[in-house]
């Protein structure tokens, strides 16, 4: 009964998330409620439900950032400007902040369409008393399943399918969205390692060359990558880097 009312309460909070980010996005200005919250003895057992179901939502409300994050195309932006910055050899610059601000809005870039969607289907009927909470929440979810699982592959799919020994779905309105979402995160880690990989291979180029020269000339105590940092970093700003990572990355969404 516990795993029940748990799992429950779960689904319902990552069904009311993109409901929530459309809410606030684009709801009007409003006085900001007082709640107190006590602990007393219960007198039913329904009492005790509405506790657990309360508890249970708080804890997946303080974990809806990191939910948020791993439904949107934050994980393989993220992964891949720090696979940038480690290529570049340029240390701690740009920093942890600036490159998780980037990928934050980039973040807000891509996953607008999805949730102007949410808010026009979902959050605005509902607001508007048109539809009931729950259809709200399904209508809700509907957008970020399409683009998880335009973004998933059908292997990385399959291996959860096979995992959580669900019956082999006869469509995608069948999987789960809890299955949905860890296949989604997989897959995104996975193109954003090719990425990666596609954008370490000047560099090393750049190393392999400062390295024989110097190795050549007979400076082997001078470390090679104190010469290689300024022409990569010249490299990386004549073909103007920023653009063609950011662009590319972007256009992987489409």
């Amino acid at each position: 009964m516990t795993w029940r009312l748990g799992k429950r309460t779960i689904l319902t909070g990552l069904a009311g998330l993109p409901l929530l980010l459309a809410a606030v996005a684009y709801a009007e200005p409003i006085a900001i409620p007082s709640l107190n919250i006590g602990v007393g003895t219960a007198t039913k057992p329904s009492d005790v439900a509405v506790t657990m179901q309360i508890f249970l939502l708080l804890t997946v409300m303080s974990l809806a950032p990191g939910l948020l994050i791993m439904t949107t195309s934050f994980t393989r932006i993220s992964v891949v400007l720090s696979f940038l910055r480690t290529a570049l050899g340029t240390q701690a610059s740009p920093s942890n902040q600036v490159i998780l601000a980037l990928s934050m809005f980039l973040t807000f870039f891509i996953m607008t369409p999805v949730w102007q969607q949410i808010n026009k289907e979902a959050y605005q009927p509902w607001k508007a008393q048109q539809i009931s909470q729950e259809q709200a929440m399904d209508r809700a979810v509907k957008p970020i399943r399409k683009f998880m699982l335009s973004q998933t592959r059908e292997k990385d799919l399959a291996l959860f399918v096979n995992l959580s020994k669900l019956p082999r779905p006869k469509n995608a309105e069948e999987i789960p969205t809890l299955t949905i979402i860890p296949a989604f995160m997989i897959s995104e880690l996975r193109t954003a390692f090719q990425i990666g990989f596609l954008i370490y291979i000047p560099f090393i180029v750049v190393d392999m060359v400062v390295a024989s020269v110097l190795m050549s000339m007979g400076m082997m105590m001078l470390p090679p990558v104190m010469i290689s940092l300024p022409f990569k970093i010249l490299l990386f700003t004549l073909v103007d880097g920023w653009g063609l990572v950011i662009g590319s990355l972007v256009s992987s969404f489409g």
